[in-house]
C-alpha cells in the first residue's frame, strides 16, 4: 500500500487518509482532540501502556492538513503552553547541617519514588539549586526519587527515556535498527544524580545506585505498564571519573561522539562523554531485541 507520509514511525497511506476524512464528516463540530482520539481508536495506535497517542496523532493531523490531505475543524481554543513560560523551581530550604562520617552512621536510608506527588517540588528545588547541570524537566516516562536519612534529604536520582541512537549502547546490544525503535522505551536513562554537597560519606553514591537499580523496574512497571532491562548513563570525565559507577559494576562500553542530538554536523560540538550501562537480567539482549 502506498504511503503518502511517515511520521513518528507511523506510515500513513491513502486509506488511513480516507479512514481520517470519514471521521471528520461523521462528528461535525467536534474538537480536534475528539478526532485525534477516534483516529487513534480506528488505527489503535496507543503507547506501550495502552494510552492513546493522542498528542503525538494530532501533530500528524496538523501536518496532513498542512498539507492539504485533510481539512480539520477550526480550533475551539488555545490552551496555554505550560513549557512556553515555564519558571525555575523554587529555592528549596532544607537542613544543611554537614553530614560526614561512615555510610553505617546514615542506615538506614529510605529511597522514595516521589513522582507524581507534592514532593516533586522538593526534588526540582534541590536539583535546581545543587546539580551543576540544573535541573530541566524530563520529556516522555521519567521517575524521580529523594533518599532520606533520618528524615532528611541526602540525594535525588532522576531517570527517563534513553537517547535515540547511541553508538556505543547500541553495538554492545546487538540490536537492529527497527528493532531499536520498538523496545528503545526498555531502557532508562540516568538523567540526574545528585547527592547533596554537604554530605560527604564514602560508598554512598555507589550504594544509592545499587538501592535504586533494585526498585527501578517495578516502579516502572507500576507507572508505566512495562519495565526496564538496562539502565545507562554519560559521564562528563573531564569533570567526573565515573567512580561510583564503577564502584557499583557498571560497565563501560564507550563514548558519545560529541556531537548532540540536534547537531547536524559530523564535527562533535559538545564534550565527549563516558557511556555506562547496567543490565537489570541476565536475559537483557533477549528482552531488547525481541521482535514485537
Amino acid at each position: 500500500m502506498e504511503t503518502i507520509i511517515t511520521y513518528r514511525r507511523r506510515s500513513v497511506s491513502k486509506q488511513d487518509i480516507k479512514t481520517i476524512n470519514e471521521i471528520i464528516e461523521a462528528y461535525p463540530g467536534k474538537s480536534r482532540r475528539f478526532i485525534s482520539q477516534e483516529v487513534c481508536r480506528a488505527w489503535d495506535w496507543r503507547q506501550s501502556n495502552g494510552v492513546l497517542k493522542d498528542m503525538v496523532c494530532r501533530s500528524l493531523l496538523l501536518i496532513l492538513d498542512s498539507e492539504g490531505f485533510i481539512k480539520l475543524p477550526a480550533r475551539k481554543f488555545t490552551p496555554p503552553n505550560p513549557l512556553a513560560n515555564r519558571k525555575k523551581p523554587t529555592w528549596v530550604e532544607v537542613d544543611q547541617t554537614p553530614i560526614q562520617g561512615p555510610l553505617g552512621d546514615l542506615l538506614p536510608i529510605k529511597l522514595v519514588s516521589i513522582r507524581k506527588t507534592g514532593f516533586e517540588k522538593i526534588f526540582n528545588g534541590l536539583v535546581s539549586e545543587h546539580h551543576y547541570l540544573g535541573y530541566t524537566q524530563p520529556v516522555g516516562e521519567h521517575l524521580k526519587y529523594i533518599a532520606y536519612s533520618n528524615d532528611r534529604p541526602i540525594a535525588c536520582l532522576a531517570w527517563g527515556s534513553a537517547p535515540w541512537y547511541i553508538g556505543a549502547r547500541d553495538r554492545f546490544i546487538g540490536w537492529s535498527k527497527t528493532i531499536r525503535e520498538n523496545n528503545l522505551h526498555l531502557i532508562a536513562n540516568n538523567l540526574r544524580f545528585l547527592i547533596l554537597p554537604w554530605v560527604q560519606v564514602s560508598c554512598l553514591a555507589s550504594y544509592l545506585l545499587a538501592l535504586n537499580r533494585h526498585c527501578l523496574s517495578q516502579d516502572w512497571q507500576d507507572l508505566y505498564g512495562h519495565p526496564v532491562y538496562l539502565l545507562e548513563t554519560f559521564v562528563d570525565t573531564e569533570q567526573y571519573p565515573g567512580t561510583c559507577y564503577k564502584a557499583d559494576n557498571w560497565i563501560c562500553v564507550g563514548q558519545t561522539t560529541g556531537q548532540g542530538k540536534l547537531s547536524k554536523s559530523r564535527q562533535p560540538l559538545l564534550s565527549k562523554k563516558a557511556v555506562y550501562v547496567y543490565p537489570l537480567t541476565k536475559n537483557f539482549r533477549q528482552e531488547l531485541c525481541h521482535d514485537a
